[in-house]
């Protein structure tokens, strides 16, 4: 029994030390790169009303887990004091005369920031430039010699389950390490498309904003940005942007203050599997094309609605998403080359990428149809109407019929004024030019079938997939 008793903790000791043989090591990391990370503070002028950012659509409500730019605020209706001074988030030094990296949130509404470095000197920094749409803001400050940088890396090689490392000044805490590992990659959130963020079980939280995150080679890899939480405190989930969007944006920033963008001029949505079947997609990928932009790059190269846009420039559109980002990232002026799926075929078409404009104009009020004689409700649930002359010179379209009623059986999810365009079945385009057409269709088509209508609502265009019809109508 000894000998067995002596095996089992001979065998258990070799496993324990082995298993610490392979834990990290980042005292190296922070000894040659943690002096390139800087503290950030900045002083805003009198009674300047400061108030938390709210994410669209997930306004606060007690135990909603929203997203939160993690930096401390100052809450309404507290008073406002003649100046106010507040440590803010984290920064890095990118070269050596005193180009510095940190979130545009950080340094949003200074006067003034101060920049102070692990060695205690400070210095006073001014703006170089900023975009919101990152998130990304350059600064500079004017060292009296050369300062340490840091090195960056390629984010594209992170791995999932590899381990990171930041290092930044959460609640204070000058210079403060933390690590954990890449939980995800290309991470898209709804206000901030055009930055595929990095996920990282990181331990983050106020003042960690604008800090580097590191790889084990020493490499930046992204900028801590983002956590999820309901109270603003890490919960295991945080979120950097990647290093490489971070220094396209820095390039320009340099070089003229301002970041170009390239846009096409389309409206697009997710292309879901009941849209690829509908379209003869071979599965649900690329971004289907609402709309087209009257004058646009797209117009002028030859996209039409009811395109689904499966590459740019060679790179697969798996998701929606990555279309803004890509085509973001394209200079204007510059051509590309886009393939879309087509009424069940692939084409080539050729770009020449626009800027992308920040600013937008209102959508104007939907107009309401004309009152008709409703026909018959149909296999989907709806009763339609033509659109009188007047109607379809006001709306710019040749045909369509407008909803004037839905069933409670309705299979689509449209509602009264919709204007259906088109249908789409098995990869077949048919414009639709009267209800009596329409009803034929359907009348046509099996139970199960599953349809795409393109629908108008107001000014926007969107594709409304029908799993399936009834017996009725």
């Amino acid at each position: 029994m000894n000998w067995m008793k002596f095996l089992f903790t001979a065998v258990a000791l070799g496993f324990a030390a082995q298993a610490g043989a392979q834990l990290p090591d980042f005292t190296r990391l922070v000894e040659e790169q943690g002096a390139a990370v800087v503290n950030i503070s900045t002083t805003q002028s009198a009674r300047r009303q400061i108030t938390v950012p709210q994410i669209p659509g997930l306004e606060s409500e007690e135990g909603q887990e929203f997203f939160r730019r993690f930096i401390p605020r100052q809450q309404p209706g507290q008073p406002q004091p003649r100046q106010e001074s507040r440590s803010l988030g984290s920064g890095f030094i990118i070269s050596k005369d005193g180009y510095i990296l940190t979130n545009d949130h950080v340094v949003e509404g200074a006067d003034e920031i101060t920049v102070k470095l692990t060695d205690k000197r400070e210095f006073k920094a001014k703006v170089i430039g900023s975009d919101k749409r990152t998130d990304i803001a350059l600064i500079k400050i004017e060292p009296t010699g050369p300062l340490p940088a840091v090195k960056t890396g390629d984010p594209a090689k992170l791995k999932v389950g590899e381990w990171v490392v930041a290092i930044g000044s959460p609640f204070g805490f000058e210079n403060t390490v933390t690590a954990g590992i890449v939980s995800g990659k290309g991470r898209i959130m709804q206000d901030a498309n055009l930055v595929p963020f990095i996920q990282t079980d990181v331990a983050i939280n106020v003042g960690n904003s604008g800090g580097p995150l590191f790889n084990m080679r020493g490499e930046v890899v992204g900028i801590n940005s983002r956590l999820f939480s309901p109270t603003g405190t890490y919960l295991g989930i945080a979120f950097a942007i990647p290093i490489d969007v971070a220094l396209d944006v820095q390039t320009q920033l340099q070089a003229k203050g301002r970041v170009s963008r390239g846009r096409i001029g389309v409206a697009i949505q997710e292309v879901s599997k009941d849209l690829a079947t509908s379209f003869g997609l071979d599965r649900p990928r690329g971004a289907l094309v609402v709309s087209v932009e009257k004058g646009s790059p797209a117009e002028r190269a030859g996209v039409e609605s009811s395109d689904i846009i499966t590459k740019v420039d060679g790179k697969p559109v798996d998701a929606q998403s990555d279309l803004p980002r890509f085509v973001a990232a394209i200079r204007p002026g510059t051509k590309a080359e886009l393939e879309v799926w087509r009424k069940g075929g692939i084409r080539s078409l050729s770009i020449t990428v626009g800027e992308w404009e920040e600013a937008r104009v209102a959508a104007r009020e939907p107009q309401k149809p004309q009152k008709q004689a409703a026909a018959a409700a149909n296999r989907l649930g709806l009763m339609v109407s033509e659109l009188s002359a007047k109607q379809k010179e006001d709306l710019k379209l040749s045909g369509g019929v407008v909803v004037t009623e839905v069933r409670p059986d309705a299979r689509a999810e449209l509602r009264r004024g919709d204007i259906l365009v088109s249908l789409v079945h098995k990869g077949q385009h048919t414009a639709i030019q009267s209800a009596e057409q329409l009803n034929k269709i359907l009348s046509g088509l099996d139970k199960n079938a599953v349809i795409t209508l393109q629908v108008r609502r107001g000014d926007s265009m969107a594709y409304v997939t029908v799993n399936g019809l009834t017996d009725k109508g």
